[in-house]
């Protein structure tokens, strides 16, 4: 008889935790689902909803507010997707307000995101369509990135010939860093020019203190000092008047 009773209690007690936990399931998942709050339903007509699905949440300043309740294509470049979205948010979320679909992290399930509006503004009505951004689609990242390593890969070709060509010795720089007799003929060119500079000059100085030409520079000296000495006087009478 206390046997049958033991079990009895026993029994009751799994029950209970068995209910309790089942009700608690229904809570979360209800209030998951925002069937235990009051909500609003707004809507966004997307050209691609890149995988969203019905359940997904709607995330508003970083916060998960709603889910997405329905999605309908109603035209071939078109698809309607109906959100509910908590009624507490709605005083933050203005008419002009925006709707882009993301993801939940780097592979994350899908999410929507949607933008406050402009401060100020009127909020958002019950059964509105906001306007919507075009996502960026994964493919076209992996496809820009394909793009770029395509294209780092023939400059590293190109820049892996050009430094053969150079070791070897092909082109002007190539002569200029291997070839040693085109290195020397280059300095023997500029020894060559150094020289002329140099012989230049001395012949200019012998030229300034000729008997023939010494005249000749003087007299191009006083020129230049009576120019000068007009320029200051010209300077000096507008100056007066």
């Amino acid at each position: 008889m206390e046997k049958q009773k033991g079990n009895k209690i026993k029994l009751g007690i799994f029950v209970s935790i068995g209910l309790t936990l089942f009700i608690v399931a229904i809570y979360l998942i209800g209030e998951k689902q925002q069937l235990f709050s009051k909500t609003f339903l707004i809507s966004g007509i997307f050209k691609d909803i890149s995988g969203l699905q019905v359940g997904n949440n709607v995330r508003f300043s970083g916060i998960n507010v709603g889910i997405v309740d329905n999605i309908e294509m109603i035209a071939d470049t078109a698809v309607r997707v109906d959100m509910v979205i908590d009624e507490d948010t709605r005083k933050f979320m203005k008419k002009d307000a925006k709707a882009i679909i993301g993801s939940d992290g780097l592979m994350g399930n899908k999410i929507i995101t949607i933008t406050p509006g402009t401060l100020g503004s009127e909020e958002i009505q019950h059964n509105a369509t906001i306007a919507t951004i075009l996502p960026i689609s994964i493919d076209d990242i992996m496809l820009n990135l394909k793009i770029t390593s395509n294209n780092a890969a023939d400059i590293t070709d190109d820049l892996a010939v050009i430094m053969y060509n150079v070791r070897m010795g092909r082109g002007t720089i190539g002569k200029f860093l291997m070839d040693s007799a085109f290195a020397e003929s280059i300095d023997q060119t500029l020894s060559n020019i150094r020289q002329g500079a140099g012989g230049f000059k001395q012949n200019m100085d012998a030229a300034s203190h000729s008997v023939l030409l010494r005249g000749f520079l003087k007299k191009k000296d006083k020129e230049a000092a009576k120019k000068k000495a007009e320029i200051i006087k010209s300077e000096k009478e507008k100056k007066k008047q």
